[in-house]
């Protein structure tokens, strides 16, 4: 993910600030730092250095708003500047990065793969940011940008709509997670039904890591009760507090939605401006500095790697960096034999994973058919009696509200138990890549001392959640023109029985079927997360062998051309070791 550049430098990167007009001395060395990067020809980090330094010059601060799907992120947004900027909507909504920034004038760009930007019409956000329209981010958008003339935002402060946890969209997790270098201080928006939840939770805990100032939101206060938001409040402030070891400060209950609407009691609302205000009063500064600082220890770290890489080789004989890539090479080989070999004890591992879960379905289903039919026969009586067609909708619509009420709540702890298969079946894969980059590093394989080498243990699925609902309308309301007659005439001869006893195979319907999809969707999160770290580690076993096969590369170019080119090359690598090392 990259840092994004004014509204001036979007075209020409000969237009971005030049050392003399850089008003602060972060922004000047991270332009120094661009100017090495190209001297190495490390293109991408040079462009990251050169955007973060326009944001610095311009005092500009990312805040961004972040946690689970369905949190009302958006809507917040749109709340606090005063216009509905960013798409909202009652399915998961965004899908890439969204930074909404102080401008004259309302308008929106989109940054596409390439690091190209493009000018779009508000209109048309949603068909580059939402899940709906650009669905796993099939159109390469990097990022976008919102311009408001909001006052809130005069001062620098950026907010960040970023995709939320637990959605339906699969790459929402990792998206989020790799814009967390870009952070300076964060919104954290939960709920009080449920509080906050585990994923969302690792997310705060490692935006909690990086930055300072975190803002608690209780979104949505308008649809729970004073002890709900209480309790919420009271649960996330300990579990934050004993997570990130520091106090919280105070939890702001709002209603997004009703500030949009200009209705209903303000609650926190003012309070939470204020809070804003006194971030930008207070810490802007040190925010701003912050972003440089970090920016510049991230890139200057990754070119340092690449110094290395290409002086270690510029000083082994050619044969030996042959050697050790070979080795590298057998390594990975052999790791990805492992992984072949871990399959086949994943599958036993998995119909086990299946037979658990078929068994707790199975018992879900038994106590709650047998709860749901008390309910129905209790609350069958407080129907009123009605058109035959009308009675058939009522019963079938009781029918639906009771089996949601039995599901929906069985949908957590599924999850959960679904998590904790996954984390023991994954430890296996995990232990594995460990082993096998520690067997690199005993070779005397330097490359690794610069690689993120160990694996963190799996704590949670990869993948979202795909389930939904299924009311089954379809079902409930037949369009049969017979049907239909039949309903009208069967009261009239008594038999309004045959409706309710349809009405209860319905609710019987709901609650298999609803289950079963339970079921099917955790099974389905173990197959795709397992399939994502397996990736992962084959994509980190090969990048280590990449970085030495360039470095090689640029070395039998030097050293055709004979000592004094590898002297030349080895002093000028010096220098900018020394240069790199300066400004950091």
């Amino acid at each position: 993910m990259h840092e994004y550049n004014s509204s001036s430098t979007v075209q020409d990167y000969g237009s971005l600030p030049t050392e003399t007009s850089v008003c602060t001395d972060g922004a000047s060395r991270l332009l120094r730092l661009g100017r090495l990067a190209q001297e190495l020809r490390a293109e991408p980090v040079a462009e990251e250095a050169r955007e973060l330094a326009a944001r610095v010059s311009e005092g500009r601060f990312y805040v961004a708003c972040v946690g689970q799907f369905k949190r009302g992120k958006s809507t917040l947004l749109n709340a606090l500047v005063g216009d509905a900027v960013v798409p909202t909507g009652f399915i998961p909504v965004t899908a890439v990065p969204t930074v909404i920034r102080f401008g004259e004038a309302i308008h929106a760009r989109v940054r596409m793969r390439d690091a190209s930007w493009r000018d779009i019409a508000m209109t048309d956000l949603k068909e580059y940011v939402t899940e709906e329209l650009n669905p796993e981010n099939k159109k390469a958008v990097d990022g976008a940008e919102v311009f408001v003339p909001s006052p809130l935002l005069s001062s620098g402060m950026c907010f960040v709509d970023t995709p939320g946890l637990g959605s339906v969209f699969t790459g929402n997790t990792a998206t989020t997670q790799a814009f967390i270098p870009h952070i300076d201080a964060a919104l954290v928006v939960v709920g009080a039904d449920p509080p906050i939840a585990g994923e969302e939770l690792a997310l705060v805990e490692a935006v909690g890591k990086q930055v300072q100032d975190l803002i608690l939101v209780i979104n949505k206060s308008d649809r729970t009760s004073d002890p709900e938001r209480a309790a919420a409040v009271k649960f996330t402030r300990e579990v934050l507090e004993r997570r990130l070891h520091r106090p919280m400060g105070e939890v702001f209950e709002v209603s997004a939605a009703e500030r949009m609407e200009d209705r209903g009691p303000l609650r926190d609302w003012e309070k939470l401006l204020e809070s804003l205000h006194g971030l930008v009063d207070d810490s802007g500064s040190d925010l701003v500095r912050a972003a440089s600082d970090r920016g510049l220890q991230r890139l200057s770290e990754q070119l340092l790697a690449i110094i290395s890489e290409d002086r270690d080789a510029l000083q082994r004989p050619i044969e030996e960096s042959e050697r050790r890539i070979e080795l590298m090479k057998e390594t990975i080989s052999e790791a990805g034999r492992s992984m072949y070999e871990l399959n086949f004890l994943f599958m036993a591992e998995q119909q086990r994973i299946s037979d658990l879960f078929v068994e707790r379905h199975r018992r879900f289903f038994r106590s709650a058919w047998a709860e749901s039919e008390i309910e129905f026969d209790e609350e069958l009586p407080s129907l009123p009696l009605a058109f035959g067609p009308h009675y058939r909708r009522r019963l079938m619509h009781l029918a639906q509200e009771i089996s949601r009420r039995k599901v929906m709540p069985w949908l957590k702890p599924e999850q959960e138990e679904g998590e904790r298969q996954y984390s023991a079946v994954a430890l296996r894969f995990v232990e594995m890549g460990n082993n096998f980059l520690k067997k690199l590093a005993d070779a005397g394989l330097s490359e690794l001392t610069r690689m993120p080498h160990a694996l963190e243990p799996e704590k949670g699925f990869r993948v979202r959640s795909r389930f939904t609902f299924e009311d089954f309308i379809g079902t409930a309301q037949p369009p049969s023109p017979l049907r239909w007659l039949a309903d009208i005439f069967l009261p009239f001869v008594g038999a309004r029985k045959v409706i309710t006893n349809e009405a209860r195979e319905f609710l019987q319907h709901l609650l298999e079927i609803n289950s079963a999809r339970i079921q099917n969707d955790v099974l389905n999160r173990i197959q795709d997360s397992r399939g994502r770290l397996e990736a992962e580690i084959r994509k980190l076993l090969h990048e280590i062998s990449r970085i030495a096969e360039q470095a090689l590369d640029r070395a039998r170019i030097v050293k055709e051309e004979g000592a004094p080119a590898v002297q030349a090359a080895i002093d000028r690598l010096n220098r900018l070791e020394r240069d790199v090392s300066a400004l950091v």
